[in-house]
C-alpha cells in the first residue's frame, strides 16, 4: 500500500515537473499559480484513465501507434486539462507539439529520478531518524 502511495506521489510530482517545464519554456503556454495545482491533479487523473484506453485502441485498431501512446496520451491529457482548467492556456500548434514533448520528457525524467534519489533519501532518513 505504501509503495502504491509513493508511486502515485511520484506520478503527480513528475507530471507537475513536466507541466512546469513546458510553462516556463514556452511563451504560448500559460499556467496560473492556482490553476497549476488543479491542472496537475486533473492531468494526472486524465493520464491514468486515458493511458490504458489509448493503448487498447492502438493494439486493436492501429498497432503502428504503440510507440507513441505516451505522447498521444499526454497531448489528449493536455487538451482536456486546458479545456477544464481556466488558468491554463496553450496557443498555436507549435506550442502544443512542444508542450507535449516537454511534458513527456519532464515526466519521464522525473519518474526515473524521483524514486531513485528523492524517495530513497526520504526513506533512508526516516529509517535513521
Amino acid at each position: 500500500m505504501i509503495k502504491l502511495m509513493w508511486s502515485a506521489v511520484a506520478y503527480v510530482v513528475a507530471n507537475g515537473i513536466g507541466l512546469l517545464i513546458a510553462a516556463s519554456l514556452l511563451e504560448g503556454f500559460t499556467l496560473g499559480a492556482t490553476a497549476f495545482i488543479v491542472a496537475v491533479l486533473l492531468f494526472t487523473v486524465v493520464q491514468t484513465l486515458l493511458g490504458p484506453l489509448i493503448t487498447k485502441i492502438s493494439l486493436t485498431s492501429m498497432p503502428q501507434l504503440m510507440g507513441s501512446v505516451s505522447l498521444i496520451t499526454i497531448f489528449v491529457g493536455l487538451k482536456i486539462t486546458e479545456l477544464v482548467v481556466g488558468g491554463m492556456q496553450i496557443a498555436g500548434l507549435s506550442d502544443w507539439l512542444a508542450a507535449t514533448l516537454l511534458v513527456w520528457i519532464g515526466s519521464l525524467l522525473a519518474n526515473v529520478l524521483l524514486p531513485i534519489y528523492v524517495f530513497k533519501q526520504l526513506r533512508d532518513n526516516r529509517r535513521h531518524g
